[in-house]
């Protein structure tokens, strides 16, 4: 257990991300919400609905959180017992319809 907040695998991903002009305004949203989780000491689904109540949990541990307000999905699977995130997809509505959150 990690004793200072969750561990984010990857940041690149959520770089690479707004990276790119047409995502540009997703960089402070993104920056803001890697903070915060990196801070956070989320053991269970409950305690992400706590801290985000729009955030979505899915199968297998996926959590779906609306960012920039809900312009952005960002999904992470999460290891509860080892506080790590994994980030899964980040995307526009459109692009997070087009996948299957489960599989990702």
């Amino acid at each position: 257990m990690r004793a200072n907040g969750m561990r984010i695998i990857s940041r690149k991903t959520l770089r690479q991300f707004w990276q790119k002009r047409q995502y540009a305004d997703a960089e402070q949203p993104l920056k803001a919400w890697f903070q915060e989780a990196a801070k956070a000491d989320w053991s269970s689904p409950a305690a992400i609905k706590a801290a985000y109540r729009s955030a979505s949990v899915v199968a297998d541990n996926r959590v779906v959180f609306n960012i920039a307000g809900n312009k952005y999905r960002l999904v992470v699977k999460v290891n509860y017992p080892y506080r790590v995130m994994y980030i899964r997809f980040v995307g526009t509505h459109r692009q997070y319809d087009a996948i299957d959150v489960t599989e990702v």
